[in-house]
């Protein structure tokens, strides 16, 4: 933004002390005139007797002294306007050198370098907490900005990846006219559905990082239930046992968006379950403030150190590579914690001991969430 030179804060601040300590001083003076000098009597004597017995006292007329009063007076309010712009100064500038390096701060901020800490020392004051808050700014863009940056190299690679694909397709077809063209297509149509699942779903970040939606009343059991009811035929499939139990449980927020949340819960907790044999559990409840969604899975045991980087983008459980055609583009999870940060709720993962994973998830509730209701 373009703006007309003006005074700096130092030098305004160091003028209005200036001013003050000058006019504080201007003050002083007239209560010295009103309540000393105007008890002395004007007139045209030199000289001034009062008799008290035997003393006499002879003293000057008012004249007189307002003659030698006024010069010292100006000298006096000329020594404290020098002293307070001095002093002022000096002062100013100690007030004012942790909003200098705040400013330094964010001036490397704004030309891209988002490592540098303020870290000011001393007591909390203004100033201090000030710097406090913009160094807990910048670690926080800091860590998005590197998040997006992951984020950004991971998507270009899995992006790539189909399109390599579909290349190489493409080269060995030209290069062997007689290959099976139905083959061909059906790989090609595999590679294609991918690449748009990973495209949609990166497409959904993105919408939920923005909080694009909006907000309605939404039941977590109806939720549940429909999502259950879709990947019913998978976990029948997979000789899943898929169990889902609660009550109404109001939230507020985008239906599309908690739909695809519990359907990505349910479906990984139906992919990464065991071989046959296994239990997908989603339960639904209202609590105090909150609606609470909880979805566990048997499956092999998760190592602790390993959960918390399940919601990072394209993690897929312990390995990064596909295993079948459920096993996702590696965003599910991602797209779980998105959605739930978009609704301003929380997500907490623990793995199970006997295996398998226990999914949490808290959202804001609504004043019917609260009311008594019967089991759905």
């Amino acid at each position: 933004m373009n703006r007309r030179p003006g005074l700096s804060a130092r030098l305004k601040l160091t003028i209005s002390y200036a001013g003050f300590l000058l006019l504080a001083g201007a003050l002083m003076l007239a209560v010295v005139w009103v309540f000393v000098l105007r008890w002395l009597p004007d007139g045209d004597p030199r000289s001034l007797q009062k008799t008290f017995g035997p003393v006499i006292i002879t003293g000057p007329n008012r004249s007189d002294l307002l003659s030698g009063f006024a010069p010292a007076a100006a000298t006096a309010l000329a020594f404290l306007l020098v002293f307070g712009l001095l002093g002022g100064w000096i002062l100013a500038g100690r007030m004012l050198a942790p909003l200098t390096r705040i400013a330094s701060a964010a001036r490397m901020a704004a030309n891209g370098s988002l490592s540098h800490r303020i870290r000011m020392k001393g007591r909390q004051d203004e100033f201090r907490e000030l710097a406090d808050v913009f160094d807990t700014m910048l670690e926080q863009l800091e860590s998005h900005v590197a998040e997006q940056q992951r984020f950004a190299a991971n998507a270009s690679h899995e992006l790539r990846t189909p399109l390599a694909i579909s290349q190489t397709l493409l080269d060995a077809a030209r290069n062997d006219p007689t290959r099976d063209q139905g083959e061909l297509i059906e790989r090609l149509h595999t590679v294609n559905t991918r690449a748009i699942n990973l495209t949609e779903a990166l497409l959904l970040l993105s919408r939920t990082d923005r909080r694009s939606f909006t907000p309605e009343p939404v039941d977590l059991s109806l939720i549940a239930e429909e999502a259950a009811e879709t990947l019913l035929p998978l976990a029948e499939k997979r000789q899943i046992t898929l169990d889902v139990t609660g009550e109404t449980t109001q939230t507020f927020g985008s239906a599309a968006l908690i739909l695809r949340m519990v359907t990505n819960l349910v479906q990984n907790a139906i992919v990464h379950n065991l071989p046959a044999g296994g239990t997908v559990s989603v339960h639904t409840e209202p609590q105090h403030d909150a609606s609470v969604l909880r979805v566990e899975n048997t499956g092999h045991p998760l190592p602790s150190e390993l959960v918390p980087t399940l919601t990072a983008p394209f993690q897929r459980g312990t390995e990064r590579i596909r295993t079948d055609e459920h096993a996702g583009v590696g965003l599910g999870l991602a797209i779980v914690h998105s959605i739930v940060r978009a609704h301003d709720g929380t997500l907490d993962l623990t793995p199970r001991p006997t295996g398998g994973l226990l999914v949490t998830i808290r959202l804001p509730g609504t004043p019917q969430a609260s009311s008594p209701s019967g089991a759905h």
